[in-house]
Parts: C-alpha cells; structure tokens; sequence
C-alpha cells in the first residue's frame, strides 16, 4: 500500500502529520509530496521537507491520496492542475481519494464528489454537491472529514479501508482513542 499526501503553503499541520503518522504506524507507505518546492511552510509557521516534488510523481504507483486542509493551503492545492489531474486519476481507478477540513472543496472542484456524499469544515456546506453533517464520512473509495478534531478519527477509518478494520482497531487501542 502506498499513498500520497500532497502539501501546499498554509497546509494544518494536525490534519497532515495525523494522517501521516497513522498511515504509517499501519505500515502503508507514505509519499509526502510538495505542490510547489520541497520545502512547504504550514498554516502556523512549520516548515517541512517533502519526499517527492508532484512533478516527479507516477498516480500510477499509488494506492491513494490524502488531502489536508488548512487556509491557504487548500486554497494553493486547488491551484494546481497536476494535483486536480491526480485525484481524477487516482479516483477512475476506484483508489482511495481522501480529503478533511476545507480540502474536500479541491475534490469537488476535481470533480470527483458528483453524485458522492461528503463532509468538509462547518460553514463550508455550500462547495460540496452533497454534504453531510458527520465527522467522517465514506462513500465507495471518497473518504471526507470536518477538521484538526476528526483527524485521528479520519485517519484510522483510512487505515481501515486501505488494510482492514482490525488494524485500524489495534491502532485505536495503541493510540489511547
């Protein structure tokens, strides 16, 4: 298994580093990609260095993608064309496209929620065709959250989807959620 979680300027650090570390903990790999450079500065002044440049990414190689939120940072990831193109990619081949906070709103503009429940950051109801009020929400490969509280949430229902519920329980045990 292996997935990709693409950050741009203003990205929640919560959201992504959440994510990241209980994908791994659950033994997936995790490719973490910059948008723009290698080095992404988040939402509150963390700066992080990415593995891979999204020009140097095959959608091909991954099981998945993980978008983060975070003001600008949604916004930047919607920007980016080679990202929107990846999600439509990953999503024709029924792999798991994944958003929380305000990044679902990339994955409607992606065009990938049509027809899809989802979930996105309180007051933000009206970017998504069809929202829900859940703290996570999954239909078919598309998994959605509110925000910085659901990320662990979130995470371990990735887990579960990508290598079963068993692990994503044991993790919830190990993580004392």
């Amino acid at each position: 298994m292996k997935v990709m979680v693409p950050l741009a300027d203003g990205f929640e650090e919560i959201e992504a580093f959440s994510v990241i570390d209980i994908l791994r903990r659950a033994g997936i790999e995790v490719d973490v990609v910059g948008v723009i450079g290698t080095v992404i500065k988040s939402s509150h002044g963390v700066r992080v260095m990415v593995d891979k440049k999204i020009s140097d990414v095959d959608p091909e190689e991954y099981d998945g993608i993980v978008l983060p939120g975070g003001d600008p940072g949604y916004k930047n990831l919607a920007r980016s064309g080679m990202l929107l193109n990846i999600i439509k990619n990953l999503d024709s081949r029924g792999k798991l496209v994944a958003a929380i906070c305000a990044a679902p709103s990339v994955l409607a503009k992606a065009g990938v929620l049509e027809n899809k429940k989802a979930t996105i950051y309180p007051g933000m109801e009206k970017e998504i065709p069809y929202p829900r009020g859940e703290r996570v929400v999954v239909d078919d490969n598309i998994i959605t959250s509110q925000g910085p509280g659901t990320a662990i949430e979130f995470a371990l229902k990735i887990v579960e989807k990508l290598v079963g519920k068993q692990k994503a329980l044991e993790l919830k045990q190990k993580l004392v959620v």
